[in-house]
């Protein structure tokens, strides 16, 4: 298959544009730097930060670069042999149409959006690879899927149920809050995030969970001892069953983890107001919490035995503990305070966030956890039926990274290098995610040797 290149990219020097400077680009920039060939920029709208990221590592520079400014992207864009968008998916579109421009490629660790998928044809003709969902979650667990499932069908098995979850949380000696949460990364997708409405396929059936249930249908759910978990399905499963080449498949369910009583929280804190986005006129600065407090529940003042008389009164609380539970969580995160509020953006939700970013961020030795299993209900020729687990249980390196941010970055820097090395699977022109095991095997092999590994076994 013929490769579209620049005059400029068939030079030995690679030059690589990595927008965005958060927590996953470290380890991603790691991995590029260890290439004598590859040149890094590190682009940000606050070029303090990308500063400090580039400081650390050989042959990587900065510039201040906002993405929303087209004319300034596509100059840069164009002037570098494949751009990697760690800046948030909504602005993807945006980059991939610089791409088109520039001829240049692209890796991102997001799912592939209908905005994205929209652009396909004008990316195959500008002859450029566009690789999507190389993080984690989606990702990683793409790799293991796919090697199990194609390892099934070669030995005439069915793959019958297939059971996807993933959870990035604090390691359990530090989820010590009353949500058993930090945020990692920006606590408005975090929390976003659990309020997606959800598809999945179970027994032969499509079952659709509207936003405001999905909170209330999360279940215990056994991964590895030690861990109280609970999962509740996440975004649109359905299209995996084609996706991942399993048309026998009764069941198909991608879901989150988090641990007991994380679900109940932030469906209280929805039902309350506290997750509305509307701008509000009576959100101003010098409001006390425990105004927006009383706002929120049209309580008749805001001292907290009013406050939590009105709570208990609007919201259905299964039992008293569970009541105390919430109201103890709220308390402990200020909301019945007279402190001022520092108001954001004029609604109540971005307010919010910014609180429990303040409170909830890793402390300085504090683990994060990665867990993501799939658990497969094989069914094989001869009728008998064995449940395949295949686990990956990453814990915060103290001396390198966060497990977030290298189960992440390390993945994105991976498939960045295969597309760079001009790895046939990776250097087509289209929009890509890693389906087919010759994406797969050769991002797991590499990530293998930076100890994000799943282990399989079959259950007895």
């Amino acid at each position: 298959m013929k490769i579209y290149f620049h005059i400029d990219k068939m030079a030995n020097t690679m030059k690589i544009l990595v927008l965005g400077s958060g927590m996953v680009a470290s380890p991603c920039v790691e991995y590029l730097t260890r290439n004598p060939k590859n040149e890094v920029t590190v682009a940000c709208r606050t070029l303090s930060a990308a500063e400090v990221l580039a400081s650390g590592f050989p042959r990587t520079k900065t510039l201040a670069l906002d993405v929303s400014r087209t004319v300034e992207l596509d100059a840069q864009v164009a002037a570098h042999d494949v751009v990697i968008s760690l800046v948030p998916y909504v602005h993807h579109p945006a980059v991939i149409r610089s791409a088109i421009r520039g001829k240049t490629n692209v890796v991102t660790t997001s799912y592939i959006s209908p905005a994205m998928r929209g652009l396909e044809d004008e990316v195959k003709k500008a002859g450029v690879a566009v690789v999507n969902e190389v993080g984690v979650d989606p990702g990683v667990d793409h790799l293991y899927a796919i090697k199990t499932i194609d390892e099934v069908h070669a030995k005439g098995g069915k793959v019958k149920e297939l059971y996807s979850y993933c959870g990035g949380l604090p390691a359990p000696e530090c989820a010590d809050n009353p949500l058993g949460f930090k945020f990692s990364w920006s606590p408005k997708g975090a929390i976003l995030s659990q309020r997606n409405s959800a598809s999945f396929l179970y027994q032969g059936k499509q079952v659709n969970i509207p936003s405001t249930e999905l909170m209330s249908i999360a279940k215990p759910y056994h991964v590895v001892d030690g861990y109280s978990f609970v999962a509740y399905p996440n975004r649109n499963s359905v299209p995996f069953r084609e996706f991942y080449n399993i048309p026998e498949a009764e069941t198909v369910i991608r879901g989150s983890l988090r641990y007991k009583g994380n679900p109940e929280f932030i469906q209280a804190l929805a039902n309350l107001g506290w997750l509305d986005p509307e701008k509000r006129s009576w959100l101003k600065d010098g409001i006390t919490w425990a105004e927006i407090q009383q706002k929120l529940v049209g309580a008749s003042s805001p001292d907290e035995s009013s406050l939590v008389a009105h709570i208990k009164e609007s919201y259905s609380f299964p039992d008293v503990a569970e009541a105390d539970r919430i109201v103890s969580g709220m308390r402990q995160f200020g909301l019945f305070s007279d402190e001022p509020a520092a108001v954001k953006d004029g609604n109540v939700f971005d307010t919010l966030c910014h609180q429990l970013a303040q409170l909830l961020s890793f402390k300085p030795g504090e683990r994060d956890l990665v867990m993501l299993q799939h658990k497969f209900v094989v069914e094989w020729e001869d009728g008998k039926k064995d449940t395949i687990t295949s686990t990956l249980e990453l814990l915060d390196d103290p001396e390198r990274y966060s497990a977030m941010a290298l189960s992440v970055g390390a993945t994105c820097g991976v498939a960045t290098q295969l597309l760079l090395d001009g790895h046939p699977a990776f250097n087509q022109p289209g929009i890509h995610a890693p389906y087919r095991r010759d994406m797969c095997d050769p991002i797991r092999e590499a990530l293998a040797r930076e100890g994000v590994v799943l282990v399989e076994r079959v259950l007895c």
